[in-house]
């Protein structure tokens, strides 16, 4: 499967340096070390690794797509390592290859995190078809770390045909992670407090599944939580007219319930097949990241910014002193990125100069 030397182009059509030509076909030739040192490339900050690593992205951009991928939340202690492990186990064992990008939560203070999941999945991390890349959630919002987006397309490069992305379970925004996955799946303990109130509308608007985990410590609360979505499910209006996100219940500590949940990923996945759904929202999540990116290559370009740098120190002391209101600093400083318009120039075109992009 292996790409043939010097195919893979760099921009302007250029063949890619022997470094990165190297890491192309050493992920299609599905090379563990080389699936590694790519997502390490692309998780870099250095301008220079990102440059390369959408290079080497670009690359493998046709070898893309093939796979299914979910997203699986919840809250801690839910239960969601071993149930991905339970999960993946049986997929293996059905000839599957599973990838998992596991994210944890990064310290506020000092900013590591444990990365502990591949200690969660001994079992899982011990077969060769499997391939577990626990990254830091490094500050990003809705529990997936920056790079999970392009770290899902490189594994997929490297022949995996299910991508599981586990999150870190930080409440609503779980919307971040369901807007990269295909099925968005909910793990709900059967004693967590009052369910009802844990029931969120833009959660569960959001799932497409929800499982109650452990559900053999006390089947009959596990009933209760289940009979609660169902009705919580049951009176709001999802994503697709063609899916009724289904409740199950299940143990993955003891293996029980997982051919039922597989069996509802594939029902979802032929349910929104024929009408086209399913690849209308891969096209529509693929838009939202590139606005996601041009967001925040413009907060950078912003942030960068010599005027903005030269300005800021004295508009936030004028802010702290009451001197200033919070929206007349930020539209000064905004106004830096406005370049003046040139003699003869309609303002249309001087903007179109002075776009950062």
């Amino acid at each position: 499967m292996a790409a043939s030397a010097g195919a893979a182009m760099a921009a302007g059509g250029a063949p890619l340096p022997p470094a990165d030509q190297s890491l192309v076909d050493g992920v299609l030739a599905r090379q563990r070390r080389a699936l590694a040192k790519s997502i390490t490339l692309i998780e870099s900050t250095r301008r220079d690794h990102q440059e390369r690593a959408q290079q080497v992205l670009g690359a493998l951009m046709p070898h893309t797509g093939r796979a299914i991928r979910i997203g699986i939340s919840g809250v801690p202690g839910a239960g969601k390592s071993t149930f991905i492990e339970a999960l993946g186990t049986y997929l293996i064992d059905r000839g599957h290859r599973l990838a998992v990008l596991a994210v944890d939560p990064s310290s506020s203070v000092t900013g590591g995190s444990i990365l502990g999941d591949k200690t969660r999945m001994e079992t899982l991390c011990q077969r060769e078809e499997a391939f577990i890349r626990p990254s830091p959630s490094a500050g990003s919002l809705g529990g997936v770390a920056e790079k999970t987006r392009e770290a899902m397309l490189l594994c997929e490069a490297a022949g995996f045909d299910v991508i599981i992305v586990e999150t870190v379970g930080v409440g609503q925004s779980e919307t971040a992670v369901a807007g990269m996955v295909d099925m968005f799946c909910l793990l709900q303990l059967p004693n967590a407090g009052d369910d009802l109130q844990a029931i969120k509308k833009g959660i569960v608007e959001i799932a497409d599944m929800v499982v109650i985990n452990k559900a053999d410590i006390d089947p009959r609360a596990a009933q209760v939580v289940r009979a609660q979505w169902k009705n919580a499910l049951h009176f709001l209006r999802h994503a697709s007219p063609h899916w009724a996100p289904p409740v199950l219940t299940l143990s993955a500590l003891h293996k029980e319930g997982i051919v039922e949940f597989w069996e509802q990923v594939l029902a979802y996945r032929d349910a929104l097949t024929p009408s086209g759904e399913f690849e209308a929202k891969r096209r529509h999540q693929a838009r939202a990241w590139m606005w996601n990116l041009i967001d925040s290559g413009l907060r950078q370009f912003f942030r960068h910014h010599p005027a903005v740098q030269a300005d800021l120190p004295a508009l936030l002391d004028q802010v702290d002193a009451g001197r200033t209101t919070p929206t007349a600093a930020a539209y000064r400083l905004l106004g830096h990125l406005q370049a003046p318009p040139a003699p003869n120039i309609a303002a249309g075109s001087a903007s179109a100069d002075a776009s950062p992009l």
